[in-house]
């Protein structure tokens, strides 16, 4: 077969080395196919999506879908490091090209402002990098997002490197900015997190109050020795007393003395409740009121010393004092998460994945419980299982929408190519990291049994949809026979609750007690499928009408209430979803 390029340069290659691709720039028109799922969880959660596809072009399609709706978005980009090439679909860039940094940021930058239009305004992203590229990407972030949206630059610590030449470096970073911080501010967001070892310090502090028979005293020095021997953060050992009558942990840091003079401040004494002596004033008076300061006294908030010669200071119980701001350097073992991965599949297959702890911890910080979450290199499904497992931990209604591709390793695809066994062969894609590693990973975190049959876990509860993202005929959209292609988007877009819809023979519409939506294909039978569903047990919360008259499409509209959406889809209804339009 002869191939040339746009400069004219003409190479002879087999048939069976050669897989049609669409261009950067046509006009694409995008579907999905569902190619799995697993379902454990409740059924009116919604589903966590992965798609095997171009990320770009997943990115266009879910500007349809997810339009500012998204919370989360967590992405672990190709680093670029030049140590090795790295190819992603629209580019191949070589360690040795000179232009690698600039063509690594158009790459990013398509993506960055796609991704940007789906986050709501209180949105997040948070994108992993490294020394490579750090500097170049900030700057890039700084123009997509503005300067004034950024909201921290992370500093992993995953350990040293044996192997450096001048200095010991193991860290990544992550650039995390909000799509407007404004929006943030106005609603009060604040990021807080349990103090690491909290749980561990209350019952350490509750087991010698009641081993010590309630002495306060006596079991105070005790926790003062245990914390003493203890690897605990400053903020956590100074709560080094236990009050007499509950057994709570308290410090009395806290001067209750204002700090200047000021007139009408309190200078009435506080009675010692052991001598019945009065205590000190402080030198400029109390800092708070005379009412306030009783109010302390009555709800035992007051810590007194031994005798009335002390100034009495006001308590803080570590119970109260459980959150903290997280900081932005953290330390974790990185090669952990190789291992971790390792377990899960029953061997090697993808390296250096990210650490689902890692992950949890910052979505758990950065996004409420029902969030939307958007990874779009998925890679090895570790931002799926992080939210999978949160959901597990609080109960949590969180969707992962995840991408990746199904590229080879440089190894896998050159013994595969060796072996006769080219791309798009069932042998050559079997080996993709989307087949071979992300769904293998989330069946089995999801389900607890590896590919093999064997057992890895109890599973968790989670419902998941593989999905593949297909490239449809542009006359086979026209001739609108590609429903079955295009009802995942309606699925993905109405909520991803339940399952996909799907059409059987010519019926007029179609929908079912579990699923989100419903979608009406004769405009002519609104009535009907609205009083089908106000009289029949149902979740469907949106409802799409395939109609060529926009006229059709609104009067069906009227036949459903307020609390359905409805959304009429006009003319050759799959030109809805075009991608790469010049406009687009």
């Amino acid at each position: 077969m002869t191939l040339a390029d746009e400069y004219g340069n003409v190479i002879e290659e087999k048939l069976s080395n050669v897989t049609a691709a669409r261009q950067f720039g046509e006009v694409v028109f995008p579907g999905l196919r569902t190619v799995g799922s697993v379902r454990t969880g409740n059924t009116e959660d919604p589903a966590h999506v992965v798609i095997n596809g171009e990320n770009f072009h997943a990115l266009e399609m879910l500007g349809y879908t997810h339009s500012e709706s998204v919370d989360l978005i967590y992405i672990d980009p190709p680093y670029n490091t030049g140590n090795k090439t790295w190819q992603y679909n629209d580019h191949y860039v070589g360690e040795q090209d000179s232009f690698r940094h600039s063509k690594w940021l158009s790459f990013m930058e398509r993506r960055l402002t796609l991704a940007k239009k789906l986050l709501k305004p209180t949105g997040v992203i948070i994108v992993a990098i490294g020394d490579e590229e750090h500097h170049r990407l900030r700057i890039l972030m700084d123009e997509i997002f503005g300067d004034q949206n950024f909201l921290a630059n992370l500093v992993w610590d995953g350990g040293t490197k044996s192997y450096a030449s001048y200095v010991s470096s193991g860290q990544d970073y992550m650039l995390v900015y909000s799509k407007n911080s404004a929006a943030l501010t106005e609603q009060g967001v604040q990021w807080r997190e349990t103090k690491p070892d909290l749980a561990v310090v209350l019952d350490t502090a509750a087991r010698l109050f009641k081993s010590s028979g309630e002495d306060a005293e006596l079991a105070g020095e005790q926790f003062r020795d245990w914390l003493k021997k203890s690897d605990l953060s400053p903020g956590i050992k100074r709560f080094n007393q236990i009050e007499a009558t509950t057994g709570r942990v308290f410090n009395a840091d806290r001067d209750l003395g204002a700090p200047e003079k000021r007139p009408n401040r309190s200078f009435t004494p506080l009675l010692h409740p052991v001598t019945g002596l009065e205590c000190p004033v402080p030198s400029n008076g109390w800092r708070l009121s005379e009412t306030e300061l009783l109010a302390r006294l009555s709800a035992g908030r007051i810590a007194f010393g031994a005798t009335e010669s002390k100034i009495p200071r006001e308590k803080s119980y570590l119970d109260e004092a459980s959150m903290q701001i997280p900081g932005a350097v953290f330390q974790r073992d990185r090669s952990a998460a190789s291992i971790y991965l390792n377990q899960i599949l029953g061997d090697k297959r993808f390296p250096f994945p990210k650490d689902h702890n890692v992950l949890m911890r910052w979505i758990r910080l950065a996004a409420p419980k029902d969030a939307v979450i958007l990874d779009f290199f998925g890679g090895s499904g570790t931002t799926a299982e992080a939210v999978i497992r949160l959901n597990a931990e609080d109960q949590g209604t969180r969707q992962c929408i995840l991408v990746t591709n199904n590229e080879l390793s440089a190894k896998d695809d050159a013994a595969l190519r060796k072996a006769g066994h080219g791309p798009g062969s069932e042998e050559y894609e079997a080996k993709g990291v989307f087949h071979h590693v992300t769904k293998p990973r989330v069946e089995t975190v999801v389900t607890g049994v590896r590919q093999d049959g064997s057992t890895y876990s109890d599973g968790l509860p989670a419902n998941v949809e593989f999905l593949e993202l297909a490239y449809l005929e542009e006359s086979r959209v026209h001739a609108a026979l590609e429903y079955d292609s295009l009802a995942p988007l309606f699925w993905l877009k109405s909520g991803a609750v339940g399952t996909v819809v799907q059409r059987t023979d010519d019926s007029a519409y179609e929908w079912n007690e579990e699923s989100s939506l419903a979608v009406l294909f004769d405009a002519g039978k609104a009535a009907e499928l609205a009083e089908v569903l106000a009289t029949k047990q149902n979740r469907v919360k949106h409802v799409f009408i395939i109609t060529d008259s926009p006229e059709q499409g609104d009067l069906a509209g009227e036949s459903f209430g307020d609390e359905i959406t409805v959304e009429p889809i006009y003319g050759s209804y799959l030109d809805a979803f075009q991608i790469n339009r010049s406009d687009s």
